[in-house]
């Protein structure tokens, strides 16, 4: 057997550590001077950062709990975005949409509006820097054209830094997908290829409805139940210590026939879900959940140690939560 050749080690980077180093080739020399390919250097540092998963990727966005939910639970959906730096010129307006035709990541429209794709598959951790590059290269793209997915550099801009933070973050539920095509109603769509994507989206979505009266809860129609899922921005722990007060006592339903049955975790949120019964409609969860919130909010205040019969209702919570991402 040959000997293996013993490895000596690299020569250490030559850059001062308050220099930057460029960006080059993956399969380059360094340009720190080390003598290694920058992928096993530098590069290996800026893969690291692209690559690390972001627990709260919307976080200190507007509607951060929104912003979950309608990347995970809701079918179709919309919502205005407004831009720090405005509009630029031939872009009318930009608006995030739940799926795209085909699932685009984005679509510049021929009229220069951009719609962005929320329920993608994305090429790194950080959920909001694949989705701000996306926007960046849709504001440029020819218009009449979708955006295919890219890369994000590893020090490239957030959502956050893009987005107006003042801005209000509405979104609108739709009951099917029409708002892919301009002038859906009157038959103006042309694209076959469009048309059997909608056909498809249509069939298969969930009626869906937002709350009013509370924040980013969503009800939804299944064939066998209900549901409501209601994302809340409250720290985890003290969240699941607030639900199981309130399931100790007999006070976690939204009324006759309902039932919370567990919760989601999605992007660093907690979505409490309920079943509901069928006849059970998403006005008449309104008061129910308002009811339901201003008790959430009495235990969430307690700082109390929970009782034996709180943490079995806690611990039945937990094993019935399920991590969506």
């Amino acid at each position: 057997m040959a000997k293996k050749r013993p490895q000596t080690k690299a020569a250490k980077p030559q850059t001062a550590s308050n220099e930057p180093v460029p960006v080059v080739g993956a399969r380059e020399p360094c340009p720190c001077g080390s003598g290694r390919r920058y992928k096993a250097c530098h590069g290996r540092a800026a893969s690291h950062a692209v690559t690390e998963l972001v627990q709260r990727p919307f976080e200190g966005l507007a509607g951060e709990c929104d912003w979950v939910a309608l990347r995970e639970l809701v079918p179709a959906a919309t919502v205005a975005l407004t831009l720090k730096d405005g509009l630029p010129d031939g872009v009318p307006s930009v608006t995030l949409a739940t799926v795209l035709p085909m699932a685009w990541p984005a679509l510049r429209r021929s009229d220069g509006s951009v719609l962005l794709g929320l329920q993608n598959d994305t090429p790194s951790g950080d959920l909001s820097r694949d989705l701000a590059t996306t926007l960046r290269r849709a504001l440029v793209a020819e218009p009449g054209n979708p955006v295919t997915a890219d890369t994000a550099p590893a020090d490239g801009p957030r959502l956050q830094d893009l987005l107006d933070p003042d801005a209000a973050f509405a979104p609108d539920v739709h009951t099917g997908f029409e708002f892919w095509v301009p002038d859906a109603e009157n038959g103006a769509n042309a694209d076959p290829e469009v048309a059997a994507s909608l056909e498809r989206a249509n069939a298969a979505a969930i009626p869906t409805v937002r709350l009013t009266g509370v924040d980013s809860a969503y009800w939804c129609e299944t064939p066998e139940k209900n549901h409501l899922r209601w994302a809340m921005p409250h720290p985890e722990e003290k969240l699941l210590d607030a639900l199981a007060r309130l399931h100790a006592a007999g006070a976690s339903s939204l009324g006759e026939d309902t039932r919370l049955v567990g919760s989601f975790r999605a992007h660093g949120i907690i979505v409490p879900v309920w079943d509901l019964p069928s006849a059970m409609t998403a006005e008449e969860c309104e008061k129910p959940a308002a009811a339901f919130a201003e008790r959430l909010a009495g235990a969430l205040a307690s700082d109390a140690p929970l009782t034996a019969e709180e943490r079995r209702s806690r611990g039945g919570l937990t094993n019935r939560q399920v991590t969506l991402s």
